[in-house]
């Protein structure tokens, strides 16, 4: 399974954090695919110390900080020493929807997890969990779920300048959580 695979596999499988205070956890509407050599992606320079977690192998977290005021969640998606990964971008809130509510700061169902970055301040995904494998028993999982997914729709990456026409995007159509104008949800 390549990185494009990995994405829209994804589609449907539940985040799943436990934390102190109990369970967050979410079913994943929205993926973006960043594949060996896309210009786009954070490995596409090479390893570094920011980035080594993308280079693990396949089924770990790789979480940055981006914006200055943003972590974001994705999956490695290749094999050891091949950096690629599937960003998370958003998810359908299942459990713990008021731990999310209060790390969020906002009370709306539609607004605590739609984008990655809102995603990761209601999961609590922080760099503590950057370079956890998201396959093995621990605080930080990705599950299956026995729900049907919908049809998974495809579209261009949101907010990109490099790489931009790839349609490396996956969501579940017609999802309201799933983040980015109407036109890219539908």
């Amino acid at each position: 399974m390549d990185t494009l695979d990995l994405a829209h596999y994804l589609i449907g499988k539940v985040a799943v954090h436990d934390v102190a205070a109990g369970r967050l956890s979410g079913r994943i509407v929205e993926t973006e695919a960043y594949p060996v050599g896309d210009p786009a992606g954070h490995a596409f320079r090479g390893k570094t110390a920011r980035n080594s977690s993308l280079f693990l192998g396949r089924g770990y977290a790789y979480v940055h900080f981006t914006y200055g005021s943003s972590f974001m969640l994705n999956v490695t998606s290749e094999a050891r020493g091949v950096g690629a990964g599937v960003l998370i971008r958003a998810l359908q809130p299942l459990e713990g929807i008021d731990l999310m509510q209060c790390s969020r700061g906002v009370t709306r169902l539609m607004d605590l997890a739609r984008g990655p970055g809102r995603l990761a301040e209601a999961m609590r995904i922080d760099f503590r969990q950057d370079g956890v494998d998201l396959c093995a028993a621990g605080p930080l999982w990705l599950a299956a779920t026995e729900r049907n997914t919908g049809t998974i729709g495809e579209s261009v990456r949101i907010g990109l300048t490099r790489n931009i026409d790839p349609r490396w995007r996956f969501y579940e159509r017609g999802n309201p959580y799933v983040s980015g104008p109407r036109r890219l949800r539908e």
